[in-house]
């Protein structure tokens, strides 16, 4: 049986963490942050962790994590 590939955006963008969940970079912090809320840049920083739905997909993505 062949090895399976990693999606290589995956590999930049997403990392799990010890319990299995899926950490992630909050959107909408590269550009035009003049028109954007100071409540929504202040709570971009950092990062979030992914709801059941979008880490299961993710999770697809990375056969091996």
């Amino acid at each position: 049986m062949p090895k399976l590939k990693t999606k290589s955006s995956t590999k930049r963008r997403f990392r799990l963490t010890a319990s299995g969940k899926v950490r992630a970079n909050p959107a909408g912090r590269r550009h035009f942050l003049r028109r954007r809320p100071k409540k929504m840049k202040r709570q971009s920083r950092g990062t979030m962790i992914l709801s059941d739905a979008d880490a299961r997909i993710v999770k697809s993505y990375m056969p091996y994590n």
